[in-house]
């Protein structure tokens, strides 16, 4: 082999061996994962797991502001009910009473877990960065939106249709509406106070090293 062929094979083993230690110090470096765009799946599920704070919070305002008023402190709850059973959902008595008292709690936390998405993902689209003031402004909007949509646009024609409930019995009829907006509303507001728990944190990704 002449010297320039030796000088040639040389020159390549450096530009290989350059080109190695340039992947190993990257892989010594992990990358931060970073989504492309609106990460829509993560605010959605995480919406989701802190929508349960919100219909918590909104139930315990409900139960408190029902036994002031002297009402049964269960009675949002029981109105609720009536979208499945019909008048019967005033006419339990004893433990089966209580049986689907307590099933439709779960279902006030399960419907506030899936209102979650919609306000958390508003939160995110047009609050992050905002100030607390403006995230409340925003989380008001978008609950009293929900509350007309679900109460007069869905409830009020749909529960008629499948359901044997009295018309004083209906859900906007039997529920205040006073009532309903302030329900919805300190739902989104406790969405904003939990909403620093759901902001996303990149990660560090691990590169497998050859």
């Amino acid at each position: 082999m002449d010297t320039d062929a030796k000088r040639t094979e040389l020159a390549e083993l450096q530009r290989r061996v350059a080109q190695l230690e340039s992947q190993i110090a990257l892989e010594s470096h992990p990358e931060k994962f970073r989504p492309k765009g609106f990460y829509t799946a993560y605010y959605a599920t995480t919406g989701f797991m802190l929508g349960m704070f919100g219909a918590v919070t909104s139930l315990l305002f409900n139960i408190v502001g029902a036994t002031f008023t002297g009402k049964p402190s269960l009675e949002i709850v029981r109105s609720y009910l009536t979208f499945p059973l019909g008048n019967q959902a005033f006419e339990m008595t004893g433990a089966q009473d209580n049986l689907m008292l307590t099933i439709g709690c779960c279902l006030y936390i399960g419907t506030g877990m899936l209102l979650g998405i919609p306000v958390y993902l508003a939160l995110v689209r047009w609050g992050e960065g905002k100030s607390l003031m403006t995230k409340f402004v925003i989380a008001s909007i978008v609950s009293l939106a929900i509350w007309i949509i679900n109460f007069y646009g869905i409830l009020s024609w749909l529960q008629p249709r499948i359901t044997d409930t009295d018309p004083d019995n209906l859900i906007v009829n039997h529920v205040p509406p006073y009532v309903a907006a302030a329900t919805h509303l300190v739902f989104g507001w406790t969405m904003v106070l939990v909403y620093p728990l759901g902001q996303y944190v990149g990660y560090d990704r691990v590169t497998e090293q050859s």
